[in-house]
């Protein structure tokens, strides 16, 4: 093809209406591609969204694993506790009726509120409290004052541990059969 110089002749215009055939003829392949890209992404969306509620439904199962199960308390601090404190085993134990909690550090009853969130969170709030004085209270004051620091729990098996942020475990617990 030739080219001229002036607009009005015709090698001009055939110079743009093959230049405009190109662009025409390129134009669906780009939409095809982009259209590709955009159903891969989608596809990638929807099985991240399945991934999601897989989650769900194992933090589900572990919250079932630690509600309504009776917890020995044996380690306060990184410190082993005894089986017997006071003459009574301390315990903890969270009961999904109400969400409640009730518990003993080997003197007094101690129980209220929980609740537990995703990815493995928990909070506990004060509630009641017998008010016995035992030769040995100590035990018991560092299990309230666990109860009111955790913030999240982990579960291996029949160990619990409660934790505060990623600190070493509060306190531990074995799960009595």
């Amino acid at each position: 093809m030739r080219l001229g110089t002036g607009i009005a002749g015709g090698n001009t215009v055939k110079l743009l209406d093959c230049c405009n055939s190109v662009y025409t003829a390129a134009y669906p392949i780009i939409i095809m591609k982009h259209l590709k890209i955009f159903t891969l992404a989608l596809f990638a969306v929807s099985l991240s969204a399945c991934s999601i509620f897989k989650k769900s439904d194992a933090a589900g199962t572990q919250t079932s694993q630690i509600t309504d199960r009776k917890w020995k308390l044996v380690e306060l601090y990184g410190n082993p506790v005894p089986d017997q404190v006071n003459g009574k085993m301390p315990f903890l134990q969270l009961h999904t009726t109400e969400n409640r909690y009730s518990g003993s550090g080997g003197c007094n009853g101690i129980g209220g509120n929980f609740s537990l969130e995703g990815n493995g969170r928990i909070r506990f709030s004060a509630g009641m409290s017998t008010k016995m004085a035992c030769p040995d209270m100590e035990v018991e004051n560092q299990l309230t004052k666990v109860l009111s620091m955790a913030d999240n729990y982990s579960l291996s098996g029949e160990d619990l541990s409660l934790n505060k942020a990623k600190m070493s475990p509060l306190a531990r617990f074995k799960a009595v059969k």
